[in-house]
């Protein structure tokens, strides 16, 4: 099954109290051109020249961490994981992006694919997640600030809005260098 997304044809729904009304799951080949389809309208097109894009460049398009939101067959959000490595190490993901639907913002829907994409990543082994994104917001989900220097995206990043959660404990001093698709 395909997905679509149709962002002129997407209404505004009626206020949703509770996130979890629509079906989530893994990602799936079928999904990746609707969920480009989002991430260009959430980012633009200068996107692709951010930092983070460049570690996704030639990776593959799908981990299995990868989830999406549906709303009756019609992607409603969108995140990705990327495998990376980190300096020498590996069991590294990097998060983004994540994509809402505008008519389906603030409702819940991103921070539910961000805490059930890091229980799977965790789950698996997977030691530590990055991205590059806002503080406040990610703070919820146990990202903190990366320490200057210590990990290094290519391209110019704000330092403080590179972070990172451990999903292993003590997993933060075992990473650092340069951030590299692990593809």
């Amino acid at each position: 099954m395909t997905l679509s997304l149709d962002l002129d044809t997407v209404a505004a729904p009626a206020p949703v109290s509770d996130p979890v009304a629509f079906p989530s799951r893994a990602a799936m080949a079928d999904d990746l051109p609707a969920m480009e389809i989002l991430h260009d309208a959430a980012f633009g097109p200068g996107a692709l020249t951010r930092s983070a894009y460049r570690v996704r460049e030639g990776q593959p398009p799908s981990t299995p961490f990868c989830r999406v939101l549906l709303k009756e067959g019609t992607l409603v959000a969108a995140i990705r994981f990327t495998a990376v490595t980190i300096g020498d190490r590996g069991d590294a993901l990097m998060l983004g992006p994540l994509a809402v639907a505008p008519a389906f913002a603030n409702q819940g829907h991103g921070r539910r694919l961000i805490a059930e994409g890091l229980a799977a990543a965790g789950a698996s082994g997977i030691a530590i997640v990055i991205l590059v994104g806002d503080p406040p917001y990610y703070a919820r989900f146990g990202f903190k600030r990366v320490l200057p220097g210590r990990i290094l995206m290519p391209g110019p990043v704000d330092p403080h809005r590179l972070l990172a959660a451990e999903l292993l404990t003590d997993a933060a001093a075992l990473y650092a260098g340069r951030v590299a698709g692990a593809g």
